[in-house]
């Protein structure tokens, strides 16, 4: 689960510019809280995303808990040449970890969030 400070903002990355899709959205005005579910597919085939919108909220202090989400793609150059034509924020191009060969790439979601885009390995597919 993320907080994020504009719903609708935040959906509009992940599924506009990560190409996920709304799964479901919760409303709970009684407790001032709204949910949106993103992802690729519905569990429990595929992880979901939680989106929490607290009202009246705009902003959180990430913390030093927090390190980043990390979703595997097929090509992390191709991933972000999408992410970057959609109006992505990439904050760690594409390339080889340090000391290996894994290639991963970094975006960064409106509230702040890292996202690590890791490319699949193609001897395992």
């Amino acid at each position: 689960m993320l907080r994020v400070g504009d719903l609708q903002r935040s959906i509009d990355f992940y599924t506009k510019v990560l190409g996920m899709k709304l799964l479901r959205t919760t409303e709970r005005p009684d407790q001032k809280y709204s949910l949106a579910f993103v992802g690729y597919g519905a569990n429990p085939e595929h992880a979901e995303l939680e989106l929490t919108y607290n009202h009246g909220v705009s902003s959180y202090e990430l913390g030093t808990a927090y390190g980043h989400i990390a979703l595997g793609v097929p090509d992390a150059y191709a991933a972000c040449d999408r992410i970057r034509a959609a109006g992505g924020n990439i904050t760690r191009e594409p390339g080889p970890v340090k000391g290996g060969s894994t290639v991963i790439a970094f975006v960064t979601d409106p509230d702040g969030y890292k996202i690590e885009l890791i490319q699949r390995s193609t001897e395992s597919e």
